[in-house]
């Protein structure tokens, strides 16, 4: 079910899927809520998934100003406050992951848990960055074209504020990371566009810090592994954590 929220002068289209415990899924750069269709969306069998389209993205249109990681999540938590009303899980991929932790680090209280696919707390562990000047592949655009309100012609202004997000504001620190008590999925590929150096150092800067990597897999890893990702993922919301017969560093998680 489509539904929009004004939020300020942001008119953010979202989906809403199932019934269950609420879960809020943050789709990655360049795309949209499309992210999750045949994989994570098979989660609305058990929970009540809401998949929104950020500002400039997707079904939602683009606004006056930057598109930041912070103006992001600013969005976001006013969503969750106005269609969640409590805490919820939060799952993103790739920019989304960033957008969630920013959440999660500032406000807790919203959070009952996280799941990060294929992102980055420091723009500092990307191996690859967005370039605004450099050829788009055709079906990254027709993708936005078919459901932009801001048509194919505006695919450019897009391509700029989204790359030059990299570096604008300021990154999280492992302090932040510290404030995020809630139960973390860290989920990576073996051959992703953030380091594995990266993806482990934020999995050990989280309290409740869990691991995940897929093998044989890119940063397309959803698509590529949608029945072994949702498996994973389906189980760690559902609080399967599994037995540690042999804990050494995280007893205690």
């Amino acid at each position: 079910m489509s539904n929009h929220l004004d939020l300020g002068n942001v008119h953010l289209w979202y989906d809403e899927q199932g019934s269950g415990p609420p879960a809020v899924l943050m789709h990655g750069g360049f795309s949209d809520s499309r992210d999750f269709a045949g994989n994570l969306d098979t989660l609305a069998s058990r929970h009540r998934l809401l998949l929104p389209d950020r500002r400039g993205h997707g079904r939602t249109a683009d606004v006056a100003g930057p598109i930041t990681i912070e103006n992001m999540a600013a969005d976001m938590v006013e969503f969750i406050e106005q269609v969640v009303d409590g805490p919820t899980a939060l799952v993103g991929y790739s920019a989304g992951a960033s957008v969630a932790l920013w959440v999660a680090a500032h406000r807790p209280d919203l959070v009952s848990s996280l799941v990060m696919i294929s992102g980055a707390y420091d723009p500092a562990g990307l191996i690859i960055r967005p370039d605004a000047e450099g050829e788009w592949p055709p079906q990254v655009i027709a993708a936005y074209a078919e459901v932009s309100p801001d048509g194919e012609a505006h695919f450019p202004v897009i391509a700029k504020k989204i790359a030059a997000s990299v570096d604008q504001g300021s990154p999280l620190t492992t302090t932040d990371l510290g404030r995020v008590t809630c139960p973390s999925l860290v989920m990576a590929a073996d051959d992703d566009i953030v380091t594995l150096e990266h993806t482990i150092e934020l999995y050990r800067a989280l309290p409740a810090g869990h691991l995940a990597i897929v093998p044989g897999a890119s940063h397309l890893l959803l698509h590529e592994h949608p029945g072994h990702c949702t498996q994973l993922i389906g189980a760690f919301l559902a609080g399967e954590r599994g037995p540690r017969f042999m804990p050494v560093s995280r007893g205690g998680g």
